[in-house]
């Protein structure tokens, strides 16, 4: 995987000085002010607990951090370098976005990926680009949170959330070892399969896992795959994205089964990633967001053109468009495929499953049980018959703030505190927490949210600290008095 050569040197210590002054211009971070009462052994609780150091995460910590909110904590699972999709299940050579787009840099062009990387490769080298490779923007994001000095804890994975009305308890486990925190707000930037996870169709036999089928999104082991027939069901970019790996990999094979006739031919979220969308979709009432999302969701997207042309390049890659996998079993040490109008099923030594993702307000994982309390759309907003749709139902029903709201006032007292910053926002606030080009518009709506909250909660405490203020203006003159 290119993630180029080095980058150590005089040319980007020079850019990180830079940085520096650019954030001393600004006055950020600005001091911390949030005046939280301490927990009832006396300890000080987290002010934001944010779970994920992936894009989302970097974005929205730091725009906390610039406000003032200095008592912050980010813990993610992976080990340093490896936040985010980017280096996992995310197979594409590059990123699909364009390589102008500035990333989570918040405002200041010397935190744009533009910048970090002609000051890492040169002008030349940025001239020279198509595409940003996944590696490099996942050097450029490890880059972010050692130049804005973000307080990670890799290697952390949250056990569970139990929300409170002034603190949730959050367990966690690094090592092996538990500990328990406690915060005031949580934001949960868990990306894309934050919130249901893959999502796996009825007709796909759970009984073909582990050893003879595998979900887009899981860790898929490519050398034990060598010299293997491959089933894929699905036609997404994920889809061809796995198709070209397996084959780059050495797999004899891959036929990949997609439902419609002809793939989806224009890109609508193209088409809809422009401010407008990003500033004014929360705006809209419910009925407006519904109909536009059901439009989106239903013409789908086709896969990018480069990684078509991927997969095309590999002389054993099958792709069978009309061909509906009615169902998917275990036929021995083989996955049987059933395709609409044939008999018998096409036998694969390995099935990849390439359905994208369950979006369900009611499963994220962290909250547990605690999910059921969650507001989903179907609890808020009945669609004409028309625009029926069962999936965009479960959705998280999102308050401004990107905040969970409860199904009913009272259930769950204290859930409007934790912040879901993922994909599944996209019905409540649009694409801005799903894509690199709207994350800087999550991170500070978020962050201004709970900046006002925290205010409001602490205003008694910071009430008292005004009042005891007494720095002199006037010592130096004559009008001075004491």
């Amino acid at each position: 995987m290119n993630d180029h050569s080095p980058i150590e040197g005089e040319r980007l210590r020079a850019h990180e000085r830079r940085v520096a002054r650019d954030l001393e211009y600004l006055g950020v971070p600005a001091a911390n002010w949030p005046l939280p009462e301490p927990a009832a052994d006396g300890a000080v609780p987290i002010d934001v607990l944010v779970v994920g150091a992936g894009m989302n995460g970097i974005a929205v910590a730091s725009s906390l951090l610039f406000k003032g909110i200095r008592n912050v904590r980010i813990l993610d699972r992976n080990p340093p370098g490896r936040e985010g999709p980017w280096l996992s299940f995310a197979r594409m050579d590059t990123l699909r976005s364009p390589k102008t787009l500035p990333g989570p840099a918040l405002g200041v062009p010397s935190l744009t990926f533009r910048a970090w990387y002609e000051a890492a490769f040169g002008e030349a080298a940025w001239d020279a680009l198509y595409k940003i490779p996944n590696a490099v923007w996942v050097r450029y994001l490890t880059w972010l949170q050692r130049v804005l000095g973000l307080p990670v804890q890799h290697g952390t994975r949250v056990v569970a959330i139990a929300p409170g009305e002034r603190l949730h308890t959050v367990e966690t486990e690094r090592d092996g070892v538990p500990q328990t925190l406690l915060a005031r707000r949580v934001i949960l930037a868990t990306g894309r399969g934050g919130a249901g996870g893959g999502w796996i169709p009825s007709f796909v036999d759970q009984a073909l896992w582990p050893d003879l089928a595998a979900h887009t999104n899981d860790d898929i082991d490519f050398e034990r795959l060598k010299g293997q027939a491959i089933g894929i069901v699905g036609g997404g970019a994920s889809a061809w994205d796995n198709a070209a790996t397996a084959l780059e990999r050495g797999a004899a094979r891959v036929d990949m089964y997609v439902r419609r006739p002809h793939l989806p031919q224009i890109n609508k979220g193209r088409g809809s990633s422009h401010p407008g969308y990003y500033y004014g979709w929360s705006a809209l009432d419910d009925a407006e967001r519904w109909a536009l999302f059901a439009y989106l969701n239903d013409v789908q997207a086709p896969p990018p053109h480069e990684t078509v042309h991927r997969a095309l390049r590999q002389p054993n890659f099958h792709v069978h468009l009309g061909k509906a996998t009615r169902r998917a079993t275990r036929e021995g040490d083989r996955a049987a495929v059933l395709l609409a109008g044939e008999d018998p099923p096409r036998l694969h030594d390995f099935l990849i499953v390439g359905t994208g993702f369950a979006i369900d307000g009611g499963a994220i994982p962290e909250l547990g049980n605690a999910s059921g309390f969650v507001a989903r759309w179907q609890d808020r907003y009945e669609p004409p018959d028309t625009l029926a749709r069962q999936d965009l139902g479960r959705y998280p029903y999102l308050g401004p703030g990107f905040e969970l709201l409860e199904r009913e006032a009272g259930e769950c007292p204290g859930l409007n505190r934790i912040h879901l910053v993922n994909h599944a926002a996209a019905l409540s606030h649009g694409a801005v927490a799903s894509d690199i080009p709207g994350v800087n518009v999550a991170a500070e709506r978020v962050s201004t949210a709970i900046a006002a909250s925290l205010f409001k909660e602490d205003i008694e405490p910071i009430r008292q600290a005004l009042e005891a203020f007494d720095e002199p203006e006037l010592e130096s003159t004559p009008f001075f008095v004491r």
